[in-house]
């Protein structure tokens, strides 16, 4: 398998660190203290003292994000990115970490998210919105109340309409995330269900019912990259950033060319072809599923099945392992959850995930993972190829 880096010219590049915080129902903390709890678990689990970490990417919290998470942290990086694009800021901020160290501005980046969303709500100190804002392109569809479910909603309609995906197929997704989140105690959900339990369930956006829909949960986790010279004195065996990919689309639905084709068409190609790999060579995927769609749509793109052809594919048993964890459908989803993708990933790469753990047919661990994030509606993507090698 490909040992080099995503920059063949630079330096190479490993996930010497994760971690996450405490997750799912958490009611007495606060956004900062799940990024310093993620941050101190991904450090100990790296071996590395903090002083190697000379940079930070962090999003989603303070006013000048990241400089008040490095502050609250202790760190003074002389690195930092605040690339905000939704759910796939923290794949594009890996491969924006790999570059910097592979180029030589930075030696060990810390990548850290921590949120308090379900807890905010049930102490009502946030509300649920309608809208993200109602300013620039977003003010000719907002007054007519097109919400950010109904925007994946009307997507996946288009994709029942040009394929011929049914409800059943889309329902399937969930309950292979509930099956795998019921391995993990980690899980926030972890009770079976069925499809027709799915498909009965309560309707939140034609076509989507509750359980397509991801939970609302509390949680944070850090992803540590460092400089390959930095890998002998780590506690455990690296897992290398062989290659990502980035790619915005649109934000207003009447720019989007295809309701069927999302952003990770180019993200993935762009990583499996600086990796030097293919989509056949890949062992598991973390995919963002926010919605049932998004895993069924994402597996086309990425280039698991032909286009049309998710349906079927996400029917299948013994097909490609997709989220491991359970997922955004059951394990959790505080918000921006890609960088938990990401965790995830080197979990199963190193042979430590606490419950559902992926082996090749000959027994041994797996060597290739893709971690794919989405951002807004369809409105960004990020995707991470990473190896054992």
């Amino acid at each position: 398998m490909p040992t080099t880096s995503r920059n063949r010219a630079g330096r190479r590049v490993a996930v010497v660190g994760i971690s996450l915080s405490d997750c799912g129902r958490v009611d007495e903390a606060t956004p900062y203290t799940l990024h310093a709890q993620a941050a101190r678990r991904a450090l100990a689990d790296s071996g590395l003292d903090r002083s190697v970490i000379d940079g930070l990417a962090s999003a989603g919290l303070g006013t000048l994000a990241p400089v008040e998470v490095a502050e609250y942290l202790g760190l003074r990086p002389r690195w930092v990115d605040s690339t905000a694009v939704g759910g796939a800021t923290w794949e594009v901020m890996a491969g924006h970490a790999a570059d910097a160290i592979a180029a030589g501005h930075a030696n060990a980046v810390l990548l850290v998210y921590g949120s308090t969303a379900r807890a905010d709500i049930k102490a009502r100190r946030r509300t649920s919105n309608l809208s993200f804002g109602a300013r620039g392109p977003l003010q000719f569809e907002a007054p007519y109340g097109h919400t950010l479910i109904a925007k994946y909603a009307m997507a996946a309609r288009r994709h029942m309409h040009e394929y011929g995906t049914t409800l059943e197929q889309l329902a399937e997704v969930a309950v292979q995330a509930r099956a795998n989140a019921a391995l993990n105690p980690e899980a926030m959900f972890r009770e079976p269900v069925t499809v027709d339990e799915v498909l009965d369930g309560p309707m939140i956006a034609d076509p989507f019912t509750k359980l397509h829909c991801c939970i609302r949960s509390d949680g944070g986790c850090a992803v540590l990259l460092a400089a390959e010279e930095y890998v002998p004195d780590t506690a455990k065996a690296p897992v290398w950033v062989l290659g990502t990919g980035e790619h915005v689309s649109h934000t207003t639905m009447s720019e989007w060319e295809d309701f069927t084709v999302s952003p990770a068409a180019v993200s993935g190609r762009l990583a499996f072809e600086r990796a030097g790999v293919r989509p056949q060579d890949i062992d598991l995927a973390e995919i963002y599923d926010a919605f049932t769609y998004m895993t069924l749509v994402t597996l086309e793109d990425l280039g698991f099945c032909a286009k049309g052809e998710g349906g079927p594919f996400v029917g299948e048993k013994d097909h490609l392992p997709v989220n491991t964890d359970g997922g955004g459908l059951s394990a959790c989803h505080p918000g921006m959850r890609g960088l938990f993708l990401l965790v995830e990933a080197v979990r199963q790469l190193r042979g430590e995930a606490p419950g559902l753990q992926v082996r090749r047919a000959d027994g041994s661990l797996p060597e290739l993972a893709v971690a794919s994030g989405t951002g807004g509606w369809f409105c960004s993507s990020g995707t991470v190829v990473l190896g054992r090698g």
